[in-house]
């Protein structure tokens, strides 16, 4: 991988569009999170991944090294598992996005498709075998379906772009942009909001998964994450203030914001056929960041089996396409029964918001390792190959214990059931449940690990 593909993993699993239409639900308040959550939770992960990417500069194992280097064997397996685990819940939520955007391609009615559960648990399941087969074939073929997928996540921000100013010349704009409205509400209800924007900010320390694919990695990496971030930020910015410009606040929901405003734009302004494209490349986007958080992840369950922690065959490498073949199976396999596990008890929308807080909370536990083992080691010298943001110690410091809280506080509001969840104890159950499961699991895989490492030669 050169400085291109590089950027554009950055891109792929940095941002989704569909977090714009997220946003965009706050209206022009969704301006002002934005930058509070680059500037709280962003701009901390950034200086952590560059920190720790630079001190600890051998093997693939990203995040996984950093917590073992730090705090010990422990945090390292407990930061993989939970790591690792978190993508489970992850994947589902991106298919089922997916599958809502697909429904413009293959039906008259795609709302009533994109509602209809047996239709999105079958495209769900068929999108990531598809993209965990494709990845298993090596990096030369999937990361043309990353690169795709970041074209896929930025093509619709530019189509959005074109329509926005098109409907305001023509019609005016759908968002009135009054200084108090850009003012964010502090009730619960907004706070719980708010955890989302911040988890889409989220995935900047995963191309360190990918440091023995890159040519001259301590080199490029640096400034293909600072210029991912850049387009990951100003592309959520600017796309909600697009979406706001063709559609009011209360026409925006979760699952069909982008759509929507695509159909709305296009309609008033005889573009129409517009909404397969979009549909297509939203498709395009999600399946392609699946590929990419494949790539990513399936590392984690390899290292562990070369760790001995996990069964040894977690750790096999296939002999002819040269990848963690075990690996992306068995990530795929527990994905599927995530997607059946969300969808049992819900609606479409109800599964998609349950998907979503589990994974905030199972994918934010890891950056508490990370933060803490930025902490941790800012006792220990920095060498000249070392990145530090500006004030070395004393800033990084700050802004480990900022991202920190920014962190806990999101893990602990995402346990909080949507208003609209027609049965909120068990959606609680399931979001809460699930993950100490999973946690619980990680303990008892990382006991038993360790009675074999003590017993075998």
């Amino acid at each position: 991988m050169g400085m291109r593909d590089l950027v554009l993993f950055c891109v792929v699993t940095g941002i989704s569009v569909r977090w714009i239409g997220t946003a965009a639900i706050a209206g022009p308040a969704a301006i002002t999170i934005w930058l509070g959550a680059w500037l709280l939770f962003y701009l901390p992960l950034l200086a952590a991944v560059l920190e720790l990417s630079s001190r600890f500069t051998d093997g693939d194992g990203g995040i996984y090294h950093w917590s073992q280097r730090a705090h010990g064997k422990w945090a390292g397996f407990m930061t993989g598992w939970t790591y690792w685990t978190c993508n489970l819940p992850y994947y589902p939520s991106i298919l089922l996005f997916a599958a809502g955007a697909a429904a413009y391609l293959f039906s008259a009615d795609p709302l009533a498709l994109a509602a209809n559960p047996v239709y999105i648990v079958a495209f769900s399941v068929a999108a990531m075998w598809g993209a965990t087969l494709l990845n298993m074939f090596g990096l030369h073929l999937g990361k043309w379906l990353h690169n795709l997928g970041a074209l896929g996540n930025w093509l619709p921000i530019l189509i959005l772009f074109v329509l926005a100013p098109i409907a305001w010349s023509r019609y005016g704009s759908a968002t009135h942009w009054t200084p108090r409205a850009f003012i964010p509400h502090s009730n619960l209800r907004e706070m719980i909001f708010w955890t989302s924007l911040v988890f889409a900010l989220s995935g900047s320390e995963a191309s360190a998964f990918l440091r023995s694919q890159v040519t001259d990695f301590n080199r490029l990496f640096p400034k293909a994450l600072i210029i991912g971030g850049a387009l990951v930020v100003t592309g959520y910015i600017f796309g909600t203030v697009a979406i706001l410009m063709i559609l009011p606040p209360e026409q925006v929901s979760n699952l069909g914001g982008i759509m929507a405003t695509v159909v709305a734009g296009t309609t008033r302004i005889g573009w129409s056929g517009l909404v397969p494209v979009m549909a297509g490349l939203l498709v395009l986007a999600n399946v392609g960041a699946v590929g990419a958080w494949l790539t990513a992840s399936a590392r984690l369950p390899f290292l562990a089996g070369i760790d001995r922690y996990l069964p040894e065959r977690f750790g096999r490498i296939h002999p002819r396409w040269g990848t963690p073949h075990v690996a992306f199976v068995w990530q795929a396999i527990f994905a599927t029964g995530f997607i059946l596990l969300a969808q049992a008890g819900s609606t479409v929308a109800g599964a998609y918001q349950i998907l979503i807080s589990m994974s905030i909370i199972s994918y934010f536990m890891p950056y508490l390792f990370t933060f803490t083992a930025v902490l941790r080691v800012q006792g220990q010298p920095a060498g000249p190959g070392v990145i530090r943001p500006p004030g070395g110690r004393v800033t990084a410091t700050v802004l480990a214990v900022v991202g920190f809280t920014v962190t806990l506080a999101s893990m602990i509001l995402a346990c909080v059931p949507d208003l609209a969840e027609p049965n909120k104890p068990l959606a609680v159950f399931k979001v809460v449940g699930s993950m100490v499961l999973l946690v619980a699991i990680g303990q008892l895989v990382y006991w038993h690990g360790e009675r074999r490492r003590r017993t075998e030669p």
